[in-house]
């Protein structure tokens, strides 16, 4: 099958990819000239395991093209799937601009039937919006007859697993009026549902609404679990020995209830005060959601003010080894990341920070250029060398199993501020550390 992907960003990559390798012929477009001339020459613009080796060999095999020409990808696909951005706006709302900028590129060089896929996370109704800019050019084209579907089929790609996501997925949604639109979404879909039926057809608004649900429900149950570590702290009691014993729960379960210092990326963040917004304006004060939002702002500074707290309030000339950038491991994704919020809340006290992140480095040096209060560092060890602390704000396997000798022959003090809970307080305190961790003990 002919598929068209507009928007080269991570979603548009992932899934233009992992179409192409079940045979389909793919092509990607984005206005970003830089970028398409960068995936020409085969390099990635960001890191996703295992997503450069696809589009190479996909690439090699012909399959997967990319170009900045907005009439090739029209004519090329029957399929043309919208994958760009949808950044808050002032409002916090979702901004469509460049989703209803390429339905009205479609709806510019359309000339036979074709079916429209929004891919991007979008509110409720943008469906319909898309249909009515597509209808408002083919118009001014005097192409009104030109017959067009409009399909919601969101994403659930988690960075990190995103290719695993795309081929094996939990669910497909696809959200369509028409039957027969329904059936051509099936059989694209078919080599990823194979061993049983993954898809789930449903009204469009219910599509639209399903993929801000997800992720809106996922979050909560970090804010939740967040919050009771923050009572755990205040009575003695320690999240983890809690966290188990609500997991097993089958109810509840083990996934996301590991209690840190914040949820970030492009998704959770934005997607949940998109749906909060999106709520006020149709005049419904969605509780819950605003209340997941505010116990996230205040989590990312947990870590700070336990630092603040065990050197007391001047910070001036203290140097804190940080151990992780990204907003959670196998990603260079630093949106929203907790770890941003603590180095500016470093940089604000006067502190100095050295920090290493197995992919983030070329992101940090990006959002950071020259600042004399930070230091990116070659390795973990390198960044611990003076410091007079720890601070783990990204939990990497690299992290999970160190030489704590040699951190507290590094540092000056043995102290660790430990956001993601993945060391032993008894271990550490047995070792001479002053630990400081997410609800544990008081810790």
């Amino acid at each position: 099958m002919k598929v068209t992907i507009f928007g080269s960003g991570y979603v548009g990559l992932v899934s233009g990819a992992c179409l192409a390798d079940v045979g389909n012929e793919v092509v990607c477009v984005d206005i970003d000239s830089d970028k398409i001339e960068l995936l020409k020459r085969g390099e990635v613009p960001i890191y996703e395991p295992g997503l450069d080796q696809l589009i190479h060999s996909n690439q090699q095999a012909g399959r997967l093209s990319f170009t900045t020409d907005v009439a090739e990808g029209v004519e090329h696909g029957l399929f043309q799937f919208i994958a760009v951005g949808t950044p808050p706006d002032e409002d916090g709302s979702a901004d469509l601009q460049y989703v209803l900028a390429v339905a009205a590129g479609i709806g510019q060089h359309m000339n036979s039937y074709k079916v429209i896929i929004d891919k991007s996370t979008v509110p409720v109704g943008t469906a319909d919006k898309v249909r009515a800019r597509i209808e408002e050019v083919l118009k001014a084209r005097s192409q009104s007859g030109i017959e067009f579907d409009v399909v919601s089929n969101p994403e659930f790609l988690k960075e990190g697993d995103a290719i695993d996501d795309f081929m094996k997925p939990d669910r497909i949604i696809v959200g369509t009026d028409n039957p027969r639109t329904s059936e051509l979404l099936r059989a694209l879909y078919a080599p990823f549902n194979r061993n049983h039926e993954r898809v789930i057809a449903m009204d469009v608004r219910s599509a639209e609404l399903t993929k801000y649900a997800a992720n809106a429900m996922l979050a909560t149950k970090i804010s939740f679990m967040n919050e009771l570590a923050n009572i755990a702290e205040r009575v003695g009691a320690d999240i983890e020995h809690v966290r188990v014993g609500i997991g097993s729960d089958p109810r509840i379960g083990y996934d996301f209830i590991y209690p840190g210092i914040g949820y970030g990326g492009s998704c959770f963040p934005k997607d949940v005060q998109a749906l909060e917004r999106s709520a006020r304006s149709l005049g419904y004060h969605a509780q819950i959601l605003e209340a997941v939002e505010q116990v996230n702002y205040r989590q990312k500074e947990v870590l700070f003010h336990k630092i603040k707290s065990h050197f007391g309030d001047d910070l001036r000339g203290k140097v804190i080894a940080l151990w992780g950038l990204a907003f959670k491991p196998n990603t260079d994704d630093m949106r929203e990341a907790p770890s941003r919020v603590l180095m500016e809340a470093l940089w604000e006290a006067g502190a100095r920070v050295q920090a290493y992140d197995p992919e983030a480095m070329d992101e940090a040096a990006r959002l950071y250029p020259s600042r004399d209060d930070l230091l990116l560092c070659d390795s973990p060890e390198a960044a611990l060398k003076n410091a007079d602390a720890l601070a783990v704000a990204t939990e990497w396997k690299l992290f999970r199993s160190p030489n704590f000798d040699a951190i507290a022959e590094a540092l000056s003090a043995p102290v660790i501020f430990d956001g993601r809970n993945i060391y032993d307080p008894k271990y550490l305190k047995g070792r001479g550390f002053t630990y400081y961790a997410i609800g544990r003990n008081g810790g």
